[in-house]
Parts: structure tokens; C-alpha cells; sequence
């Protein structure tokens, strides 16, 4: 019985992720949506998709994610016009995604995964909303605390929600002094997106919740200097800290989390 048990979990452990694939690919369709209409105060339920140049629906059959794209060699059919090669690679990266996040969690830890998966949806949409407008907007952040908190409570695990609810004061507290401290180094969206950051990080570890902190000032910085060395940034150019934010999470989240775990150990916390 073992061995047979054993592979049942195997298959699972491949077929999860697979399937959260295929959902990241649907869920990436909409997020191109969202990205576009919401900033612009429009609806994200109507109307349906059409061609941003000409005006056109957008065909079903043209509206798989990526395959429409490929299919119509990044052409709108009835107009001709060059659709942005953003469209399929937000679908592509949505759906990778997806699968890293039902990889990490798996069979095992299956109660976390709506939580999580809603969670990196939220974080790509937000980084497009950042990096086109610059801008978070509240419509998405703000609704987002009580959704995953619901969703998070689903794990049934009582110590890691009050984890989690001490992160999202204590990361919020922090980006709220700095925000206070130094007007202008970052926008107020990112001082509510921190909370949200802090939550869904410390909610794993504390490790996982310092380890994403670090990261996000490590790569913004990081970011920013590229940029000024390449003379597209100067001192005092704005850039987008949303991004970071949420690229620091992911990167504890998915693995880099044990680092923050080691260095918390090493020092006998």
C-alpha cells in the first residue's frame, strides 16, 4: 500500500502545479484587463475585450491566452495593427507563476494555496498598475487585506494569522516612518501595499517576512542605480517601489525565506 500511496502523491505533487498553470494563464487574460481599465476608472467586466486601436471585439477563439496572440502573429485581425507583445507575456508569467506558487505549497500544505495564488495575482497586477501609472491603486489594495485574510484563515493555523497580523502592523509601521520621514522617497500606496506584504510574508516565518523586507529595498536600490548608470534615472527621478516590494516577497516566499530563517537562528531568535 505505501508505494502505491506514494505515487499517488507524486502524481498530485506534478499535476497540481500543472493544472494552477493553466488556471495563471486564464487569470493573466484578466489581469491584462484589469491593469488597463482600472487605473483609467472603467469597468473590468464590460465591455469585453476589444482591439485598443480600431475598437474591435476580440474573436473568442483569438482570446486563448498566448495561442490568440502567436495565431494571429501579434496582429489585430481586423485591423492589422501590432498588439503589444506585453499581453502573452503577462498570460505566460501569470501562469509560471501560478505553477511556482502550487509547486511550493504542493499536496501537502493545499489549504494555503487559494491564499497565495490570490495573492500573486494581486502582486502582478499591481506591479503593471506601478510601473504604467505609478500608482497603487486602493480599489485593489485595500480590498485585498480582508480577502486574504479570509483566505488565509483557512489554513487553520492560529499562531501563523496573528504572525501575520503583527507583520502587516510592524512592515506597515516601518514604510509608514519612512514615507513620514523622507516625503517623496515613496508614495503612500506603497506604505498600504507594505502591509499587505508584511501579512502574507510573516504569515510562513519571521525569516520569510525580514528576508522579503530586505529584498525589496536591495533590489530597488539595486534597480535604481542600474538606471542611473545607464542615464534613464537621475537622483531624483521617481521610481516605482511597488514592483520591489512585491519582487522582495516572492523571492522569500518561493525560497529565499531560509535565509532570514538562518540569520534569525544565528543570533538565537
Amino acid at each position: 500500500m505505501e508505494p502505491h500511496t506514494l505515487s499517488e502523491h507524486q502524481a498530485l505533487d506534478v499535476l497540481v502545479p500543472v493544472l494552477a498553470g493553466v488556471l495563471g494563464l486564464a487569470i493573466g487574460s484578466f489581469l491584462n484587463v484589469v491593469a488597463h481599465r482600472v487605473p483609467a476608472g472603467e469597468s473590468v467586466v464590460s465591455p469585453p475585450s476589444a482591439c485598443p486601436r480600431c475598437g474591435h471585439p476580440i474573436r473568442n477563439r483569438h482570446n486563448v491566452p498566448v495561442l490568440g496572440w502567436l495565431v494571429l502573429r501579434g496582429r489585430c485581425f481586423d485591423c492589422g495593427e501590432p498588439i503589444s507583445v506585453r499581453y502573452p507575456l503577462v498570460e505566460a508569467g501569470t501562469g509560471i507563476a501560478f505553477a511556482g506558487v502550487a509547486a511550493r505549497f504542493g499536496v501537502d500544505e493545499w489549504r494555503l494555496l487559494p491564499a497565495y495564488l490570490a495573492f500573486a495575482a494581486i502582486a502582478i497586477v499591481l506591479a503593471l498598475i506601478d510601473v504604467d501609472v505609478r500608482r497603487l491603486p486602493d480599489a485593489i489594495v485595500l480590498p485585498s487585506y480582508p480577502v486574504l485574510g479570509v483566505l488565509l484563515a483557512l489554513g487553520g493555523d492560529g499562531p501563523a494569522l496573528l504572525r501575520a497580523a503583527e507583520g502587516a502592523v510592524v512592515l506597515g509601521a516601518f514604510f509608514f516612518v519612512v514615507w513620514y520621514v523622507a516625503p517623496g522617497g515613496m508614495g503612500f500606496g506603497d506604505v498600504k501595499l507594505s502591509g499587505l506584504v508584511g501579512a502574507m510574508t510573516a504569515y510562513l516565518t519571521w525569516g520569510t517576512f525580514l528576508t522579503g523586507a530586505f529584498l525589496a529595498f536591495v533590489l530597488g536600490a539595486v534597480a535604481g542605480l542600474l538606471l542611473m548608470a545607464g542615464g534613464k534615472a537621475g537622483r531624483r527621478t521617481a521610481v516605482p517601489f511597488g514592483p520591489f516590494l512585491v519582487l522582495g516577497a516572492w523571492s522569500a516566499i518561493l525560497g529565499a525565506g531560509y535565509l532570514g530563517d538562518a540569520y534569525l537562528r544565528s543570533i538565537g531568535l
